[in-house]
């Protein structure tokens, strides 16, 4: 019975994928390479002049302006802890205050490191008024599981997502940051309305918790839902919905195994902790992701697409509601560790690499 309802379960997803690579095969699309800087390039978001503002993990801030073709640096810019995983992070723009920027970064102190995440005002290509507004607890010398993505909602609200940095029990701690999604105000300060507020011995910021390593954070700007997407180890990645207070179960249920073999934690489910609404196995290495909302591909409008590192795709979801009712692959034969996707303000679909690349998506005419 076990072995049939596994064939139903993988026959159904593969009708899934290829319901939704038939229906995307209509839409004929390039790639267009407009940058090739050989480190990888973590994070990025588009200016109000429509330049890219991006991260690269060995500590540089870079702008890129797309029709002159010209890159300047950035000063001012954090020292940062590149060991590993470890590097420059996230950046994204403020909503509302188009100078106002926001990094997140590995910080090192002595010979540990946490992940912090600084604002500051871009002026002049200078990070000028910098104020670090988070750090997490506590610091180690692991060189993993950093996170980190940085999401805004519409009410003031800045969301971070943190990794377990490889001391996995302290997921599930709310004494500790580390395998968390955090929710702070933009300039730093706590919401009033966090879940564990009221509780002594949690930390004030945690927003959900039980996660091993979110690298993508999105919000729905339709629906207000907040997706993100985590790495399991040996398998089990996990997209998720984010639920404030919610227990998403690491490392006391996952679908992922250790990377030696044996199983983890109690199996893959709990009474009081949340199912993934998809997971893959074997892991597709989720990291950055978006949801489409702009003009050029209307076919995909408010679809989430999600970049992959081992998977070496960009994976186009498509929600209808709660739940994915359509999967998709693509970019697969290009072979590329896609490390984040936004939508941009000119409604192309932009993707950055870890062989440094800044890409876009336009439409074939």
């Amino acid at each position: 019975m076990k072995i049939f309802t596994t064939l139903i379960l993988f026959l159904t997803s593969l009708s899934i994928l290829t319901q939704a690579q038939e229906n995307s095969n209509k839409l004929t699309y390039k790639v267009e390479t407009l940058l090739n800087l050989k480190t990888t390039v973590w994070g990025f978001d588009f200016l109000s002049d429509g330049k890219i503002l991006f991260t690269q993990k060995n500590g540089e801030i870079k702008i890129f302006d797309p029709l002159k073709k010209t890159i300047s640096n950035v000063a001012g810019v954090p020292k940062v802890w590149t060991q590993g995983q470890g590097g420059l992070l996230d950046i994204r723009i403020h909503p509302k205050v188009s100078n106002r920027i926001y990094i997140s970064y590995s910080e090192p102190q002595n010979n540990e490191a946490s992940t912090s995440v600084m604002m500051a005002t871009l002026e002049n290509n200078t990070l000028t008024k910098t104020k670090k507004i988070f750090t997490g607890h506590n610091l180690n010398d692991e060189t993993v599981h950093f996170g980190s993505r940085l999401e805004f909602d519409d009410q003031g609200h800045l969301f971070i997502s943190l990794g377990d940095r490889n001391e996995r029990d302290n997921a599930q701690l709310l004494n500790f940051h580390h395998g968390k999604i955090l929710r702070i105000n933009d300039d730093g300060s706590i919401p009033s309305d966090n879940p564990f507020i009221k509780n002594s011995k949690a930390k004030p910021e945690i927003w959900s918790y039980g996660h091993r390593n979110p690298q993508g954070l999105v919000r729905d700007p339709q629906t207000g839902n907040l997706w993100s997407t985590e790495f399991g180890p040996r398998g089990g990645d996990e997209l998720n919905l984010i639920v404030p207070g919610a227990n998403y179960g690491w490392p006391i249920i996952t679908y992922g195994r250790e990377y030696y073999g044996p199983k983890i934690g109690e199996g893959t489910h709990k009474n009081g902790m949340e199912q993934p609404v998809e997971k893959w196995v074997p892991s597709i290495s989720p990291s950055g992701m978006t949801i489409y909302n702009g003009n050029q591909f209307p076919e995909w409008k408010g679809n989430l697409f999600l970049a992959t590192l081992s998977g070496s795709h960009l994976r186009r979801i498509v929600l209808e509601g709660k739940k994915v009712t359509q999967q998709e692959e693509l970019l697969k034969d290009l072979n590329l560790r896609i490390r984040n996707v936004r939508t941009g303000p000119d409604g192309y679909l932009y993707l950055s690499t870890d062989s440094g690349q800044i890409s876009r998506l336009v439409p074939q005419k």
